[in-house]
């Protein structure tokens, strides 16, 4: 995604301030592909072992979140416009969605009562991430703005660390 990134057309603040939109959208970006780096990082720390239904499901979620530098390009260069804004957050909709299959196969695989399963445990931030992207994409259509507020939001829920796959691992560790 960085090399999407324009670099300023002089200067000074003002020439920054062009490119300000861009490197406002790198960012909330690099949060969300770092957000869900980490948090398939601590899944696949839990997991026991994979199966095809596994790898089929984590390559659905490779595919949307290869999507993004591309939806946080074109909302950037538009400054974010209706259609693009909307596109954005089909995008972390759909991988929000993927990863929760994905998740899905991990518990069908390895049973209710896996290390995972425990771990995970409520799914809350899960479903009110989706609520937010559903409500999201059509008021990109109606104030953009918001729609941004709502991207940021999900991003700052899930910047804190979840502690459910630590707290597990720490536990199994001790005696």
């Amino acid at each position: 995604m960085v090399l999407g990134l324009r670099r300023p057309p002089g200067t000074n603040l003002a020439a920054v301030r062009v490119v300000l939109p861009s490197i406002i959208a790198y960012l909330l970006s690099f949060a969300y592909l770092a957000i869900y780096w980490n948090n398939h990082h601590h899944m696949f720390q839990v997991i026991e072992s994979v199966n095809g239904a596994i790898l089929w499901a984590n390559m659905h979620l490779l595919f949307w979140l290869s999507l993004v530098p591309f939806v946080t390009g074109w909302m950037a260069e538009t400054h974010g416009a209706a259609l693009p804004t909307a596109a954005y957050g089909i995008v972390l909709l759909l991988s929000a969605a993927a990863y929760t299959i994905l998740e899905g196969r991990v518990i069908a695989h390895q049973g209710e009562r896996s290390p995972f399963a425990e771990a995970r445990g409520d799914d809350r931030k899960e479903r009110l991430s989706l609520a937010l992207y559903i409500a999201a994409v059509p008021l990109a259509f109606l104030r953009p703005w918001i729609a941004d507020l709502l991207y940021l939001t999900v991003a700052l829920i899930w910047l804190v660390p979840d502690p459910r796959i630590e707290t597990h691992l720490e536990r199994r560790k001790r005696p």
